[in-house]
């Protein structure tokens, strides 16, 4: 399955009576349902119900370099250890390295907080920042996306790997990125209407991070939210036209000064 999130619930529920009982599931389909608030795993239980192995694939993987046969190292997540192992050798050759995890929660919240930070990066680009304040703003963006995925029961090992920082770092720095690009024009000065008009490749980083902000406020506790997520409250501030790139950047320089990790325990 390789349906944009925000499409895949239709999709499946046209399909769902041609897919045969048990069949097992593969999804490349990165990112949060905008109006359920799910990843892909509760939507496609949702639809093709529960009694079917389900494996989620993800990493850095522009899809231009694996048809080239350029170096790739990707990660399959499964609960279900045999499924994982089979998809594995199944994909794998001399050029596509998959690798196998039992982690579902944390390769999807790195799927979907990686597309989000790409746009705070692309922004940081397009305003001309320079590599410094594009780093600060990756960096600081994976560490939000380590305390949500630690909320969210996911392992600090598999925020930290290909299916985390190193999807995160192919989305935020490589130069076919759809979210990174998005997020420059939007630095630029572009609106979300101009762009869109201009391109048929979808964004996936816009339509989640709304969607993210949401899950956040229903699903942790605590004040001030938006000060344990400040990248990726304020990429949905900006993208609801709350504020523009610039006053972003402007709202982060202006936060009080902290420990660079305070929710860890010394």
């Amino acid at each position: 399955h390789a349906v944009p999130v925000q499409y895949s619930r239709v999709f499946l529920n046209s399909i769902s009576e041609h897919v045969p009982h048990g069949t097992p599931v593969l999804s490349a389909s990165k990112g949060i349902e905008t109006t359920n608030l799910g990843f892909m795993a509760d939507i496609l239980t949702d639809v093709l119900g529960e009694e079917r192995p389900y494996a989620f694939l993800s990493g850095p993987s522009f899809a231009r370099e694996i048809c080239e046969g350029v170096a790739t190292a990707v990660v399959v997540a499964s609960r279900d250890r045999l499924l994982s192992r089979d998809l594995s050798g199944l994909l794998s050759d001399d050029s596509f390295r998959v690798f196998t995890s039992m982690d579902v929660t944390g390769v999807e919240v790195g799927g979907a907080v990686k597309n989000v930070i790409a746009l705070a990066a692309g922004m940081c680009e397009g305003l001309g920042l320079g590599t410094n304040a594009m780093s600060g703003v990756v960096t600081r963006g994976c560490g939000e996306m380590r305390r949500l995925g630690l909320t969210f029961g996911a392992k600090p090992s598999t925020l930290a790997g290909l299916s985390g920082v190193g999807d995160t770092f192919g989305t935020c720095f490589g130069p076919l990125s759809r979210n990174r690009q998005f997020g420059y024009r939007l630095g630029k000065g572009e609106t979300m209407d101009q762009i869109r008009a201009s391109t048929t490749e979808v964004a996936e980083g816009v339509d989640t991070s709304i969607a993210l902000v949401n899950l956040i406020k229903e699903r942790c506790k605590g004040y001030r939210l938006d000060l344990k997520y400040p990248i990726l409250f304020g990429v949905a501030s900006i993208l609801q036209g709350s504020q523009t790139p610039l006053q972003g950047l402007e709202a982060l320089m202006s936060m009080p000064s902290q420990m660079e990790n305070f929710d860890e325990q010394w």
